[in-house]
């Protein structure tokens, strides 16, 4: 620092002068102090910009990663699912029956082996046989093709004697995976036979390296429980291990006969680090194609298909999201410079109007890059959204459908006493007919005017029955208004009364006239007659048998119960009891779709539909709650 003289007095003198603080700015904007502020600036704009980019590409690859492992299982575990009642279905069969009890009769062998043959082509099966406790094939859907069942199948399925199971092996021909249902039959302690299905799955993978091929460069791997790859949208690495592969294994995954004829490998993906995260950087597989190269790395997610009994890994490449980052690295960069260059302009008044003009242009620039980026990611929310009403709108045309199949279900169940109580109002009819014809050829006129007015109430009888039917089973708009839950109790109880008396069954019903609710008449009504109904059926053999309807107002609520002296439920069959296709009825006689309806109704209205057990254990309470309406409001 230079003073304006020797003395060092009048050096600070000259440091605290008025002007400087302006000397001390201007030598921090000289060129050389920029130009250092300028590369710090760069780099930690290139360092920023980088890891931004990099986390979010990793995080986006990440969710359509997931997105498309969720697709992969489902179409897996749907594939699997759609033929698992197909052994159960062969086991019933009375040919199949038949052959069983005599396995020595040619003829019957022959004759199940055709059945097996029709089942197969009717269910897509690849093939069925069935083979004995020795692991002798009785019969098969292929021994008219005289088709051979591979030693090492046999012995996996005679694995499976103790109960139903599957498991998947290698063919070796078509140099695809098979999937095998198994299913024992048994009498008393004996094993009788093994029914087997084989499934082809080269369909569902061939669909697997469409996706692949059309997802940018998303892979799939299908590993069994013994850390073999079984299915893969690269061919290429099917039948290929994770982790180490030594002799001992070798021989182990040779001696199970699941990989007969496949050249077993290690891929070169260790489990250890698949299990550390849902999601992780592994090196990529092993490949004869990339001897030489340098390694890439693969963004890895796993997810279990518990009913398959294995796992799928989705591998996808990064490379384009490094890529993305290096440019978004060269752009954090440039806006570190444009800002270094800008304080710079503050040191050199003659680089300021070039260094304003560029970092107006690479604005510009990045002003039109982020209207791009809104306008596509706007177009992908409306098409999103879009999806996302068509959806909701298939939902809601299902649960009507389904609401209207429990209606009609509900009024099949109850076609006989339907028809009982129209049958007799027409013999009423017949009788009094005929007897005014009598009576007026006696000129008996005043008999007749009486015979008359008892035809019309028994047509306005039957005209109260059918008015009921129909308004019970149409399938009507839904309105919300103030309904009269005792008039909903007495429509349902016309509906239900001829099996009320035939059953012998008493009906308690403690319902106030005065008592409005706010919700759909119609739906009310599909509630109570699906409550009513299984009460009826849970006192058929009781002692004592008796169904109670009662309502009570709460507040602002109005609290439902529907009432039996059945035998009850234990804990387990109510934990269930609202699940689809759950009954507890004998087969044939509920589909378990009646209190999953009323439970879905009673939440549109804004109520909960709850079970509960009687006073010590015996009977069942079904309560609900709806919204209370005064009738001085609603007049």
């Amino acid at each position: 620092m230079v003073f304006a003289d020797s003395s060092s007095w009048r050096g600070l003198r000259f440091v605290f002068t008025p002007g400087w603080l302006a000397r001390l700015q201007r030598r921090l904007l000289r060129p050389s102090f920029m130009v250092w502020l300028t590369l710090i600036l760069l780099g930690a704009g290139l360092w920023l910009g980088q890891r931004w980019s990099e986390r979010n590409g990793i995080s986006q690859l990440n969710a359509v990663a997931a997105e498309r492992l969720e697709l992969y299982a489902a179409m897996l575990e749907a594939e699997l699912a759609r033929h698992a009642y197909l052994p159960s279905l062969i086991a019933i069969d009375e040919e199949v029956a038949a052959m069983l009890d005599a396995p020595g009769d040619a003829a019957l062998r022959q004759r199940a082996s055709l059945r097996l043959a029709r089942i197969n082509v009717r269910a897509g099966a690849l093939m069925s046989f069935i083979a004995n406790s020795q692991g002798q094939v009785l019969s098969s859907s292929q021994a008219q093709a005289n088709v051979a069942v591979e030693p090492g199948v046999l012995k996996q399925a005679l694995a499976l004697n103790e109960a139903p199971g599957h498991f998947f092996a290698a063919n070796r021909e078509q140099a695809s995976t098979e999937y095998y249902l198994v299913h024992p039959v048994r009498r008393g302690q004996r094993l009788q036979a093994l029914i087997v299905v084989k499934l082809d799955l080269a369909p569902l993978e061939a669909t697997w390296v469409d996706l692949g091929l059309r997802s940018q460069g998303e892979k799939l791997l299908v590993v069994d429980e013994r850390g073999v790859v079984i299915m893969s949208s690269v061919p290429r690495w099917k039948y290929r291990v994770l982790g180490e592969l030594d002799e001992q294994r070798r021989r182990e995954l040779e001696a199970s006969g699941r990989y007969a004829g496949a050249t077993l490998e290690p891929i070169g993906l260790t489990p250890e680090v698949l299990e550390q995260e849902d999601s992780s950087l592994v090196p990529a597989p092993r490949d004869d194609a990339d001897v030489g190269r340098r390694p890439r790395q693969l963004l890895a997610q796993q997810r279990a298909a518990v009913t398959a009994g294995v796992r799928l890994l989705a591998l996808s490449d990064p490379s384009e999201v490094w890529a993305q980052a290096r440019y978004a690295g060269w752009g954090g960069g440039a806006v570190g410079a444009s800002v270094g260059m800008l304080a710079l302009y503050l040191a050199s008044r003659k680089r300021a109007l070039l260094q304003l003009s560029r970092a107006r242009d690479e604005l510009q620039l990045a002003h039109g890059q982020l209207e791009g980026v809104v306008a596509e990611r706007t177009r992908e929310l409306r098409s999103t959204n879009e999806e996302l009403k068509r959806q909701i709108a298939q939902r809601i045309q299902a649960e009507d459908e389904l609401m209207q199949a429990g209606k009609l279900a509900v009024l099949g169940q109850m076609s006989t006493g339907i028809t009982h109580e129209i049958n007799q109002p027409l013999t009423a009819l017949r009788a009094l007919s005929r007897n005014s014809l009598q009576l007026l050829e006696k000129g008996r006129h005043q008999s007749v005017a009486d015979n008359l007015r008892m035809i019309d109430d028994v047509v306005e009888r039957m005209s109260r029955i059918t008015r009921q039917l129909k308004s019970f089973a149409r399938k009507a708009e839904v309105v919300y208004a103030p309904v009269s839950l005792a008039e909903a109790v007495t429509n349902v109880r016309l509906l239900m009364e001829h099996r009320i008396e035939s059953e012998g069954v008493r009906l308690r019903v403690e319902v106030h006239e005065e008592l409005l609710v706010h919700c759909d008449g119609n739906r009310l009504e599909q509630v109570l007659v699906n409550l009513l109904a299984n009460a009826l059926d849970a006192v058929k053999d009781s002692n004592e048998r008796w169904v109670g309807i009662s309502a009570a107002r709460a507040g602002d609520r109005v609290v439902v119960r529907v009432s039996d002296t059945g035998t009850g439920m234990d804990d387990a069959a109510i934990a269930r009891l609202f699940e689809p296709f759950f009954t507890t009825k004998p087969a044939g006689q509920g589909l378990g779709l009646g209190l999953v309806i009323s439970t879905k109704i009673v939440h549109e209205f804004g109520g909960t539909l709850r079970a509960r057990r009687g006073p010590h254990a015996a009977g069942m309470s079904f309560v609900f709650d709806l919204k209370a309406v005064d009738r001085d409001a609603h007049v």
